[in-house]
């Protein structure tokens, strides 16, 4: 049987991290939390390891439809003030830097509130996309699902979004089921951006296709017209 770590000598190892400039401070307690996180029961959650990153390395995306009025960002700004970052940003790392999934007005308040800025050294905190999610259609319906979990969202950027997605192949079918919605609202805002591109859709378009028939075929009386 495995003997359990002696918790006191790693205290004291970890003690010898106050002595290292707050850079190789940081990119140490992010190694140690990942390698404690590779080996934890609950390494399939995001959650399970919250690492800090440059706030410059930190972008957003290009699709989020939720947008902040000034009260509520002023609230925000007051949440992490006061209470500090209680959630992180939801990132996924890229040859940019570190693209946000969940969480842009957390990343604002972190690089434009100045005295949160300083606080957190110009750092931020972040969690990983899992892997599973990293394809842009997966990362889009991830946006979407944590902005309607808080009830926020814009709708003609949401009729953007069901848009973007029925052009990467996805049916109505799974962009309700990826996006939280029926069938009928993701029809709603197709219908939005015009029927032209609702039709574009394969069960839509197959519906619609008209056949040529013979005059026999379409058996039409014309004296009952007159």
């Amino acid at each position: 049987m495995m003997n359990k770590p002696n918790i006191e000598i790693i205290k004291k190892e970890f003690a010898k991290l106050k002595k290292l400039e707050l850079d190789e401070q940081v990119e140490l307690t992010n190694e140690i939390k990942i390698a404690l996180h590779d080996v934890s029961p609950f390494k399939d959650e995001p959650t399970d390891c919250v690492i800090w990153v440059k706030n410059e390395d930190v972008y957003a995306n290009d699709y989020n439809p939720n947008n902040v009025a000034p009260p509520e960002m002023e609230l925000l700004s007051l949440s992490i003030g006061n209470d500090g970052y209680t959630q992180p940003i939801v990132t996924m790392l890229t040859k940019k830097g570190r693209e946000v999934i969940d969480g842009f007005h957390r990343s604002r308040v972190g690089k434009e509130v100045k005295e949160i800025k300083e606080r957190v050294f110009g750092y931020l905190p972040v969690v990983n996309i899992k892997e599973t999610q990293k394809n842009k259609g997966d990362r889009i319906a991830s946006t979407i699902r944590h902005n309607r979990a808080r009830g926020k969202h814009k709708i003609d950027a949401m009729s953007e979004i069901v848009i973007e997605l029925k052009r990467r192949n996805w049916s109505d079918k799974k962009v309700a089921k990826q996006l939280g919605m029926d069938q009928d609202e993701v029809l709603r805002l197709t219908q939005i951006t015009g029927l032209a591109e609702m039709f574009e859709d394969k069960e839509f378009s197959q519906a619609w296709e008209a056949e040529l028939l013979t005059e026999d075929e379409i058996n039409i009386d014309y004296e009952a017209l007159d």
